[in-house]
């Protein structure tokens, strides 16, 4: 299961960097490996506690509790096999869509609807909903500013100097306090708000200050096309001049208004027109610049992203696996399993060697298959995203990391406009986001009475 999620999901991760040349696939890797398993170590506890007894309710189990047992281990072996077609057809899924559903599968068909915790199982769908609009609104904030205030500046390498320390800050930022929220729990090490603020603070400024030096050291290239009229800052212009004509013209009469109206208009074509010319110039030497400094924030957030996915779906592995090593330790179904840190460590493991051996396959799709991805485009897809995942961790929702990402890479898109969407490919993933809650119920079904009947004749044999 754990290598499953690594060769589909991991992807999730480190598919955005791959894409748009920020790292090669090997490097992508090595880089994931680390933080995975990090994230799954250090702060996978919290939403392995939900995914091993907040869906069911327990107390339909207790007769038999080996009835729960093989529920469990049927749900990971149907979700196991899911994804494993998934990764194979480069669908990038939800395995926590397909975990959940086999959990809910095999409960609704020992136990019936009173098994199943709708309580807890209808805000998780609603999270799967919810995530892709979140991650995404983020992603757009984030690039939307990057355009007006980088990409569409009059020197574009001056204002990516000037912004660079206060990304960077962010990033760091966020991701400590995301880390000690996440991770000083299984250190027993308990800290306030404000000292986890002053930290965290900390940590950002050592690698702010430090960027700050280098990109002082970034030289301009030696032409820069101010010529074309088709710059982008020249199309920014012309849109605010558009606006600022519209004003004119609401506030005019008759004969004024009539030609403010035409002028607007005539403008506005003028910038759509310009628009459309745009995209050869993202190549031209000063933007080539930007884009290299922002590889080494994408990488940052990459990380980001690996640490936030390990830290919430290793819960899908090993969250099952707790809850029948605590029956089968105890004798009976308890409230709450602890979960052991080996534990932890082996789901992490399972999931770094899924990514190093079929990761690739939906790297593709994540990277290329959307749309057009640069640096910049992958870091505002990557923050925006691992931020959506880190929160709902804490606060040990199992949101999915698929949804997550894809709706960070559509809002990035969405922002550049709809032609730059490849909405074939958005169809056929959603389509099998859609199917993978029905399969892997069928399938938990099926694997658990083949899994009670390779037991009943076990136990005759014996």
């Amino acid at each position: 299961m754990a290598w499953n999620i690594g060769a589909n999901d991991v992807s999730n991760a480190m598919g955005t960097s791959v894409g748009s040349g920020a790292l090669t696939l090997k490097k992508a890797v090595f880089f994931a490996a680390i933080l995975e398993f990090s994230g799954a170590y250090f702060a996978g506890g919290s939403v392995s506690e939900t995914m091993q007894r907040g869906l069911l309710h327990t107390d339909v189990f207790l007769i038999d509790p080996t009835v729960f047992i093989l529920g469990m281990c049927a749900a990971l072996l149907a979700t196991g096999i899911w994804l494993q077609i998934a990764s194979y057809c480069g669908w990038p899924v939800s395995t926590t869509h397909a975990m959940v559903g086999s959990i809910v599968g095999f409960g609704l068909i020992i136990g019936g609807a009173e098994a199943v915790q709708w309580g807890r199982f209808l805000p998780i769908v609603l999270t799967w909903i919810a995530s892709p609009v979140i991650s995404g609104l983020i992603s757009y904030l984030i690039f939307s500013i990057l355009q007006k205030k980088i990409l569409y500046a009059l020197n574009p390498i001056e204002a990516t100097k000037k912004l660079y320390p206060y990304l960077t800050f962010t990033v760091f930022f966020v991701f400590s306090i995301s880390l000690m929220f996440n991770g000083l729990e299984n250190f027993n090490i308990t800290l306030s708000f404000f000292q986890l603020i002053l930290i965290a603070a900390f940590i950002g400024l050592i690698p702010a200050c430090i960027s700050y030096k280098l990109v002082k050291k970034v030289k301009a290239p030696d032409t820069y096309p101010h010529f074309s009229p088709s710059r982008p800052q020249n199309i920014i212009s012309l849109e605010k001049a558009a606006k600022h004509l519209q004003r004119v013209q609401s506030a005019s009469v008759e004969n004024v208004h009539d030609k403010v109206s035409n002028l607007a208009s005539e403008i506005h074509s003028l910038a759509q027109s310009l628009k459309k010319e745009t995209k050869p110039l993202e190549k031209a030497s000063e933007y080539k610049t930007v884009e290299k400094m922002f590889v080494y924030l994408q990488i940052f957030s990459a990380c980001f992203v690996a640490f936030a996915h390990g830290a919430n779906d290793v819960s899908n592995a090993i969250g099952p696996v707790a809850a029948v090593l605590d029956i089968i330790k105890n004798g009976a179904i308890s409230e709450l399993a602890v979960i052991p840190s080996w534990l932890l460590a082996f789901g992490g493991i399972g999931i770094v060697l899924g990514l190093a051996t079929w990761g690739w396959r939906v790297i593709e799709t994540i990277g290329k298959k959307i749309t057009e991805l640069t640096p910049t485009r992958g870091f505002c897809a990557e923050f925006g995203a691992a931020t959506t995942i880190l929160v709902a961790s804490k606060l040990g929702i199992p949101l999915s990391t698929t949804h997550c990402l894809v709706g960070a890479v559509l809002g990035i898109g969405l922002a550049r406009g709809m032609p730059a969407l490849n909405l074939g490919m958005l169809k056929e993933i959603i389509l099998s986001w859609v199917i993978t809650i029905p399969a892997s119920a069928i399938m938990s079904i099926l694997m658990y009475y083949l899994l009670k009947a390779f037991v009943f004749q076990f136990l005759i044999g014996s």
